[in-house]
Formats: C-alpha cells, sequence, structure tokens
C-alpha cells in the first residue's frame, strides 16, 4: 500500500500540468450526478484538450451518456476511471526482471531524453540491488558518452565506452562478452538517436543485433523506445515507425512533468499496442518510475 501510494504522488506530481493547465476544470463536472448536454460537450472538449485522443474519449462519452439514460444519476469520476482501467490494462506490463543476463536496448530520435532516461534506468535497478553494465553505443555524439559516464559514476554501475566515432555494433558485443562472463544481470545499451526516416540507420540498429546474438542467441531481450510526452500526438507517429523497423517490445515516455497533455499515455497505448515500461516524472535520478495504470489513472483524475 505504501509503495502505491508513493507511485500515486509520483504521477499526481508528474501530471501537475495537464491538470493546472486542462483538467482542472473537470473538477466541478466530475463532482455532479447529473450532465446536461453542455456540460457533457464541456467534458468532451476538456478530454481531447488533454490529448486522450478521439476514439478513447468517443467511447467515455459513449459509457457516460448510456449510464446517465440507464439511472438517471451518476458518478462520472468513477466512470472515467473504469474506462480508462479497461483502455490502458489491455496492454498487459512484463515485469521487468532478469532471468539470467538481460540485453535491453534503448532507442528513439534525439531530444526525448533517451541517454538520461538509461542512466535513471541503471540508477532504478542497482537501488534494487541488481548489477547493471551500461553500454555506450550513441558513438556519433561524444555528449552522449560522456553522460552516459557520469551517470555511470553517479549510479555505481561499469560503463562501456569506445572513442567517438567506434562502430556501435563492436561496443555492443563487447559489453555482451562481458556481461555473460560475470553473470550481470543487466545489459542496458544506449544506441543514435535515429530519426525513422534514415534507413541507413535502422539497418545499423540490425547490425547490433546481430552482433549481440553472437554472444546471447535471444538478446536483446527487450527494446525500449523512448518517447516524449511533450510532442503528444507526434510521438505516435514516431513510435508506430519505430515498432515496426526497431522490433520494439516496450515504451518510455519521458517528461510527463512537462506536458500539459499527460493524456497522451492512452492514445499511445491503444494505437501501439505496446506496454509502458516506465514513465519520467521529473529531473532527479529517482523520478524514472514503473508505470502503473492505477496510480496513472488516480494522478490523471486528481483534478
Amino acid at each position: 500500500m505504501a509503495l502505491f501510494s508513493g507511485l500515486m504522488d509520483k504521477f499526481r506530481q508528474g501530471l501537475k500540468r495537464t491538470q493546472d493547465v486542462v483538467l482542472r476544470p473537470l473538477g466541478h463536472l466530475l463532482g455532479l450526478r447529473k450532465l446536461d448536454e453542455d456540460q457533457l460537450q464541456e467534458l468532451e472538449d476538456l478530454l481531447l484538450q488533454a490529448d486522450l485522443g478521439v476514439h478513447a474519449v468517443d467511447r467515455l462519452m459513449l459509457r457516460l451518456r448510456f449510464e446517465m439514460k440507464r439511472s438517471g444519476e451518476i458518478d462520472p469520476k468513477a466512470i472515467l476511471r473504469d474506462e480508462l482501467l479497461k483502455i490502458i490494462h489491455l496492454q498487459p506490463m512484463r515485469p521487468f526482471v532478469a532471468p539470467g543476463t538481460q540485453v535491453v536496448l534503448l532507442v528513439g530520435v534525439n531530444g526525448v531524453g533517451k541517454t538520461t532516461t538509461l542512466g535513471k534506468l541503471a540508477a532504478h535497478l542497482k537501488g534494487r540491488g541488481e548489477d547493471v553494465l551500461v553500454v555506450a553505443g550513441d558513438t556519433f555524439r561524444a555528449a552522449a558518452i560522456d553522460q552516459l559516464e557520469l551517470w555511470g559514476q553517479r549510479a555505481g554501475v561499469p560503463v562501456i565506452r569506445n572513442q567517438m566515432g567506434g562502430d556501435p555494433a563492436a561496443i555492443a558485443f563487447d559489453g555482451a562478452t562481458s556481461a555473460k562472463a560475470k553473470g550481470t544481470p543487466w545489459v542496458l545499451i544506449d544506441t543514435a538517436g535515429r530519426l525513422h526516416t534514415k534507413d541507413h540507420l535502422m539497418k545499423e540498429l540490425d547490425k547490433i543485433r546481430r552482433s549481440l546474438q553472437k554472444v546471447i542467441p535471444d538478446a536483446p531481450h527487450r527494446v525500449l523506445l523512448v518517447l516524449d510526452a511533450t510532442t503528444g500526438q507526434n510521438g505516435i507517429h514516431q513510435a508506430e515507425a519505430f515498432k515496426q523497423a526497431a522490433g520494439v517490445t516496450d515504451l518510455v515516455l519521458t517528461k510527463l512533468d512537462g506536458s500539459a497533455k499527460g493524456g497522451v499515455v492512452v492514445p499511445i497505448l491503444e494505437r501501439l499496442k505496446l506496454p509502458i515500461a516506465f514513465v519520467g516524472v521529473g529531473e532527479g535520478v529517482d523520478d524514472l518510475i514503473p508505470f502503473d495504470a492505477e496510480a496513472f489513472v488516480n494522478g490523471l483524475l486528481d483534478a
């Protein structure tokens, strides 16, 4: 219970901008037991402004109108909560556990916070008492390599790196070889920020995959696509391209605290049919938290 309460506080904090800018006016509507058509339209507009997506909002409003017609009086907040949880639970979350050495690739375009996310994820896993090896596979940016080294020092985990311009597949191979030899549970590999229109960069990701499989045949075990919550619906188009090209298994949503449209979680889950593993709700090292559907929905509707 204490863990859930802590997660809910984190989500409430991370969704504050969404609440302040968009959802705060929901308060009086969610407290009503009867809503006329004008109030229903106002509610629909506010939910759309939160970037919940047309499909989800249509579903929510259909349920509200059905319940109103059936019983006359409703609890709008309870109905919205129930419908949102149904949507989110369509994509079951895989436990982030390591049965043997697990190789995790982080992919995404530049600027989404991918390298920072990898550092925070390393700190999170280390905080659980598990050994982690970080591989600085974004050899196109010296800043990314240096940034990961700093994160490694901060989290107390080793970092394998190469010089700028080195072969990412070779450094990934070295990381997997080292982790397998030492029995390290987690290998986290950074990759260059790939624009989904650049086919040669996606081919490079395939090369990394082939190099890893020479050491650990079923690697990578997870491919985390890092998305920036502040991009709203644009992030979905980005994600669809990566899902097809990079074999994405899970999503990480960053900068949720900086977005006034935190509801974008819902259409992302609906469209991509991929689970969200983690969300970033702040700048601190402990502000990358496992995604929890109930904590998220409670935080979203706590207007």
